[in-house]
């Protein structure tokens, strides 16, 4: 057994074939690109059980060399993916089931009756790779960069297979995300974790592909930097896995969705306070300004808009073919793992860093309460809209660490503070604006009655 590390990233034809004579790549390129082709076959059984335990089992044919693999799922994050992997050279194109024993096989799997194993889909694709090396201050590092093109075949579907690999071999994993992000400066590269595997059991079934990562699991008395970590990595990797998602569908839901985790990633990260000075933030908040800029808008259009929605997937495709949203994923990638936002703060912000999470997020959200003064909009309800950033932290923090704060009706607070955020969003057209104006005063109302508002204003 060993330990893959690796970045994917989706790229088109004209990219990857720029690719070749980047001249970061050609500088670092220590055996030349070499090409050999790569005929896969994956196995499960027809209730997919292999699936459901996140593990793939592949035979490759490799010229003459055939390998047959078992590949268990780890972490993956921006494209970003750490598993363990298990190889057999065999004789023949024929899975070896012997070798599938304690020593690799999933406990889940111990009653599974492995003759019920057969073939579902092919991964057939061109490789061309090189060894990528150079000198990351006193230590060395070498990636093998692999161009590959192909296809993913499962019955009469296909879908095509264009992407760089970058697989760590000698040194830190956060060479293979400073690699990716130098390349991506001029190249539009999109961190994708879908792997191979993952694609021809969509083709299969639409619905097996896994929009959102794991929830994150925060408690009352972790570090507040712990739970913004845990917490934006996982809103940076849902936002990949949902870019992902809309580009292979189209379904508008998923635009929707990955809008929401761009602003909430915004949200989290401008609450910080003095525990992330603004000059550590800076670059990171001026690219989901951006992005947010741009699609925000689209979609409170196309709510209501059909011709808007039908639209929307061909300038999705616009936005993956510009470099911008792949250097964004990878450069927050690169803040997140080097935790760049305590780099510059002093005393009283490396105390807001280390405070627990449960007494840092009562302060916080009590001092937003406060600041966001609903009985004036009640008295102005025309303003409210510029109240939205500040809606918008007390929102996401209530929805993703709800369970670390003691605050009676909360829940229902958070969907009172949902239906607020939609009423200041929605524009002021003089058709309709004394009834929109009328329901912002209703609903701050209703707000300012809740017991978990008052109980965040004394806080």
């Amino acid at each position: 057994m060993h330990t893959e590390t690796e970045l994917k990233l989706r790229a088109s034809r004209e990219t990857l074939a720029a690719l070749r004579e980047h001249p970061l790549l050609k500088k670092r390129n220590k055996s030349g690109w070499q090409t050999r082709e790569l005929l896969n076959q994956y196995f499960d059984t027809p209730e997919r059980d292999l699936s459901a335990a996140r593990v793939a089992l592949r035979l490759r044919r490799d010229g003459e060399v055939i390998i047959q693999t078992l590949k268990c799922r780890g972490q993956s994050v921006a494209g970003l993916s750490e598993r363990n992997e298990f190889e057999w050279h065999l004789d023949k194109v024929k899975l070896d089931l012997k070798k599938l024993d304690g020593t690799c096989w999933p406990e889940q799997l111990a009653g599974l009756d492995k003759k019920a194993i057969k073939p579902l889909f092919t991964t057939d694709f061109t490789r061309e790779y090189a060894e990528i090396a150079w000198g990351r201050g006193k230590a060395k590092v070498v990636i093998e960069a692999a161009i590959d093109q192909g296809f993913v075949i499962a019955g009469k579907r296909k879908e095509e297979i264009c992407e760089l690999e970058l697989e760590l071999r000698e040194g830190a994993p956060e060479a293979l995300l400073e690699l990716a992000a130098e390349l991506s400066a001029s190249l539009a590269l999109m961190p994708c974790d879908i792997s191979k595997a993952e694609r021809g059991y969509r083709l299969l079934d639409p619905d097996s592909y896994e929009l959102g990562l794991p929830v994150t699991e925060l408690h009352a008395e972790m570090p507040m930097d712990d739970a913004y970590a845990a917490l934006a990595w996982q809103l940076l990797g849902s936002s990949q896995r949902l870019a992902e998602q809309y580009r292979h569908n189209g379904h508008w839901r998923l635009l929707q969705d990955w809008v929401r985790c761009l602003a909430e990633l915004r949200a989290i990260t401008a609450s910080l306070g003095q525990a992330a000075p603004r000059p550590t933030t800076r670059a990171l908040r001026a690219s989901l300004d951006a992005l947010l800029e741009d699609w925000r808008p689209l979609v409170l259009a196309g709510n209501d808009d059909e011709d808007i929605r039908r639209a929307a997937p061909e300038q999705f495709a616009e936005e993956l073919e510009d470099p911008r949203w792949g250097q964004f994923s990878l450069e927050t990638a690169r803040w997140l793992t080097a935790r760049a936002w305590t780099a510059e703060r002093k005393g009283r912000g490396e105390r807001q860093g280390k405070a627990q999470l449960a007494s840092w997020l009562q302060h916080l959200l009590g001092e937003e309460a406060r600041a966001l003064k609903l009985p004036l909009y009640v008295q102005r309800p025309e303003d409210l809209a510029e109240q939205l950033p500040r809606i918008e932290t007390v929102q996401t923090w209530l929805h993703h660490a709800r369970q670390v704060l003691d605050l009676p009706q909360q829940d229902r607070l958070y969907g009172e503070l949902n239906k607020l955020h939609e009423l200041a969003e929605l524009p002021l057209l003089e058709e309709d604006k004394g009834e929109l104006l009328e329901a912002r005063i209703e609903q701050a109302r209703a707000i300012e009655q809740n017991r978990a508002w008052k109980h965040l204003l004394k806080a």
